[in-house]
């Protein structure tokens, strides 16, 4: 199935809502099965994310964004992986009393 149509199957599911299995074969975009397998694929190969970079880029470069408007939202912030973790906290809890039963 040619990708171009695929990538229409998914983006019709996308923006409608509806279930994977529901997408009408008479459109010719191909399965709802094939269309969520591209969408397996393509996400572990890394394809949406050189996508929307090379659309940030084309946009950028025709002056379409607003540096001033733009913001970072932590959930599209990739965390650091083996970043150092903080030490454990201490307790603030009063200290028990020493046993005295042994």
């Amino acid at each position: 199935m040619d990708d171009r149509l695929v990538f229409r199957g998914i983006l019709f599911v996308l923006f409608t809502g509806i279930g994977w299995e529901d997408l009408p074969q008479e459109l010719g975009f191909g399965s709802g099965m094939t269309c969520w397998r591209r969408v397996r694929d393509w996400t572990e190969a890394g394809v949406f994310e050189q996508m929307h970079q090379v659309m940030l880029d084309r946009c950028n470069a025709a002056g379409l964004i607003d540096f001033d408007r733009v913001i970072a939202d932590a959930s599209h912030i990739k965390a650091k992986k083996g970043a150092p973790r903080p030490g454990r906290a201490r307790s603030t809890a009063a200290r028990p009393d020493p046993n005295i039963t042994s």
